[in-house]
């Protein structure tokens, strides 16, 4: 699944991203981690792993999903 990054906070490495029908989804430090990213910005295109209903990995739209 892909979106656009909405909000980032670098300080807490969490925030949210839009999917193309404009479903705004929340994620948290542990996904980011998971990525194995450094930053993120407004605008950016990723790949999202959904695990349960949440984002479980956001990581570049150019790497591979774990």
């Amino acid at each position: 699944m892909q979106g656009t990054v909405r909000t980032f906070d670098d300080e807490t490495r969490s925030g949210s991203v839009l999917l193309d029908d404009g479903t705004e989804l929340p994620f948290d430090a542990a996904a980011f981690d998971a990525g194995g990213l450094r930053l993120l910005r407004f605008g950016q295109r990723v790949n999202l792993a959904l695990h349960e209903d949440r984002v479980a990995v956001v990581t570049l739209s150019t790497f591979p999903l774990p």
